[in-house]
């Protein structure tokens, strides 16, 4: 009965000092509850290797990892409460480490489809029936995808372009990502030509041309939302026969990546192309590189045919 207790008295202590949502309540309840009536009604009271156990017993039980250290944070909740109350000198889920989550692969196109919506985007913007209007959307939305997976930008990123990229009509710039960190990326020769084409289509558009953005609108921002051209993106790849809902700016951001490191470029390379303060966050790519060297080894390695 303790057990029950100190039970109410958290959840107590949760909505009256922390605010807490009565699904968050009932959902700690729920894990709580759980949690001792396996430890025989003695959770107050329970001692690490025992919550060890149980922790064993609910993975053993088919419980997500997610699941698991979510229980495993509401325990965290419950000991650091009865510690701090005086009701426990310890907390024993001190020593616990957090079951491991598999950290879900980035979503990516292949090199094919990545092609088919650039010619998409590039055939449109070639389109010399359409009406200007038609024509002024399709070619800033070939600049906006050709730049987009030639340099690997942040959707924010790419929006939020100064007009002064495009005018240097350079194979660099400098953009500057999250934390105000500046990066040099490259501009392939076609995100070069089809900027330059949306430079002077943008330039004889009176509503556009003073902007200082590349893609100026008329938003709270002064350049494209990232929502619109997102929008505009899924558009586009239905156009060219890709399935909308494996598509967004992200997903462009991971195929530059994965497609560089299909081809032999080096992780601390993309790491800094991409602007990811640690090496840790690029490490989603590994299994492109795994995928690379069993093929290397596979073609190149003296004794690869006799294993196979």
């Amino acid at each position: 009965m303790r057990s029950a207790a100190r039970i109410e008295a958290f959840l107590e202590m949760m909505s009256a000092e922390r605010g807490a949502a009565e699904n968050t309540l009932s959902s700690y309840r729920r894990d709580l509850e759980d949690a001792s009536e396996q430890l025989g009604g003695r959770l107050a009271e329970a001692e690490a290797s025992a919550i060890r156990s149980y922790l064993g017993d609910i993975a053993s039980r088919g419980f997500a990892p997610t699941s698991q250290a979510r229980k495993l944070s509401v325990l965290r909740q419950f000991y650091k409460f009865l510690y701090a109350e005086g009701l426990r000198g310890d907390d024993p889920t001190g020593t616990l480490d957090s079951p491991k989550r598999d950290r879900p692969l980035p979503k990516t196109m292949s090199e094919a489809e990545t092609g088919r919506l650039l010619d998409r985007a590039a055939a449109e913007a070639a389109d010399g029936s359409a009406s200007h209007a038609s024509l002024l959307s399709a070619i800033r939305m070939h600049a906006l995808v050709e730049v987009l997976y030639a340099t690997g930008l942040r959707v924010s990123e790419l929006v939020g372009l100064p007009v002064t990229v495009a005018l240097r009509d350079e194979r660099y710039f400098i953009v500057r990502g999250k934390g105000g960190k500046e990066r040099m990326v490259p501009l392939s020769a076609k995100a070069r030509a089809a900027m330059r084409a949306w430079i002077a289509m943008r330039n004889e558009t009176p509503a556009l041309a003073a902007s200082p953005y590349l893609f100026p609108a008329s938003s709270e921002s002064g350049y494209l939302p990232r929502q619109v051209f997102a929008r505009e993106l899924k558009a586009l790849a239905a156009r060219a026969g890709i399935a909308t809902a494996k598509i967004s700016p992200h997903v462009i951001r991971h195929a530059f990546a994965s497609h560089l490191l299909q081809n032999g470029a080096d992780l601390r390379a993309v790491q800094q192309l991409l602007g990811h303060a640690d090496i840790s966050t690029t490490q989603i790519y590994t299994h492109v590189l795994e995928e690379r060297l069993v093929r290397l080894v596979n073609d190149h390695h003296p004794l690869a045919d006799a294993a196979r």
